[in-house]
């Protein structure tokens, strides 16, 4: 018999650690052996929010979702006519922003939106930045048979995990309802949208619609000041899915047909039946073939002490440092330590097979 305290400091938190890992409740995304690509765009090629996709050329085609992925797991087993409808969707990301873009594009042989209700042709998109899993909805709520309905809506509905039911087209109202406690999620500075089209209600035409959205860990009824962004970067797995709502007849009362990209239609309420999507590195014709890039920290102020960390793209062989104090180095990831106070320029140039690379960053480096 043992306790925490007859352990070490050290084995102790390890013990602990391993104890919380195993409580940790964890779950596979919904059919986890496919796992879709989050293609990546070079910071000076952001996509314009204008509803023009020609800012999508560059995607491969291996980044587009279509159609034949989508499925109906419903009693009706309805399969994709794409005399009827098509869709292709693809998402994108930047390194650095905490926000994923979208391309919708459909092909309708009947658009329906003229009503002011959620009566209206759909995407329903389902995000989960950091891939927690678990109910987001309050229908769903592990104990709604006892707490108050209030309690099981505004700190549990799309906190965890949002839902965003976008209406295709938008016309008179907004471009989607943010379902949940958190309508502040679809506005500025935390969303945007745009869409392109030329039909009216009950026609048949191409839809195009750009946005971009931030996944969020925390997103309560309180707004902004306390929410957290799930935090994107590059090789990172999230939860993401959406499904397709398509009414074809405007005076129906039910939809004409509903399809997922999970298996199960009701990940609209559950993060744990996802799929699973993989933020990119940028595609290597995107990629420099060397480019100097580094970053650092002061680890002790007083000491003056501070580590510089090598970010270079490329087959990197030789790094040279230049402190700006008259010294160099010529490590990877050097440590150094400058004996007074002022503002320095600091620059690192690489060498490779492709040439050579500098940067130079005029006094970030300022030390008291």
């Amino acid at each position: 018999m043992f306790t925490l305290a007859s352990l070490s400091s050290h084995r102790a938190l390890v013990w602990l650690a391993i104890i919380l890992a195993a409580a940790t409740p964890s779950f596979a995304f919904d059919r986890p052996e496919t796992i879709f690509k989050v293609f990546q765009f070079p910071s000076d090629k952001i996509p314009r929010i204008d509803g023009d996709a020609s800012d999508w050329t560059m995607v491969p085609v291996s980044y587009r979702i279509g159609s034949d992925q989508l499925t109906d797991d419903s009693s009706r087993k309805q399969k994709f006519d794409a005399k009827n409808l098509e869709v292709s969707v693809r998402v994108g990301w930047v390194k650095g922003l905490n926000r994923l873009y979208f391309l919708y594009e459909a092909n309708d042989n009947y658009w329906d939106f003229s009503r002011t209700d959620l009566h209206n042709d759909t995407f329903e998109l389902v995000v989960d930045g950091d891939a927690s899993g678990g109910p987001l909805i309050d229908r769903q709520h592990p104990n709604k048979d006892t707490l108050p309905p209030a309690d099981t809506y505004f700190p549990f509905h799309g906190v965890q995990a949002q839902n965003y039911h976008i209406f295709t087209p938008h016309i008179g109202k907004d471009w989607c309802l943010a379902w949940g406690s958190q309508p502040w999620i679809k506005e500025l500075p935390w969303a945007n949208a745009a869409q392109s089209f030329n039909f009216k209600p009950g026609e048949s035409g191409h839809y195009t619609l750009e946005f971009w959205i931030t996944p969020f860990d925390y997103a309560g009824p309180e707004g902004p000041a306390r929410a957290v962004e799930s935090v994107l970067r590059e090789n990172k797995l999230i939860g993401l899915s959406w499904a397709v709502i398509d009414y074809d007849d405007v005076n129906a009362k039910g939809s004409a047909g509903f399809w997922n990209l999970s298996s199960k239609h009701t990940m609209y309420g559950n993060a744990s039946e996802l799929r699973a999507f993989r933020l990119m590195p940028l595609e290597p014709s995107l990629t420099p073939a060397l480019d100097a890039r580094w970053s650092f920290k002061v680890l002790d102020p007083t000491r003056r002490l501070v580590a510089f960390q090598d970010e270079s793209v490329g087959p990197v062989t030789t790094w040279l440092w230049d402190f700006g104090d008259s010294t160099t180095s010529q490590a990877q990831h050097p440590l150094h330590t400058y004996t007074k106070a002022d503002h320095y320029i600091v620059t690192l140039k690489v060498t490779s097979p492709a040439g050579t690379s500098r940067r130079a960053k005029i006094w970030d480096v300022a030390l008291p």
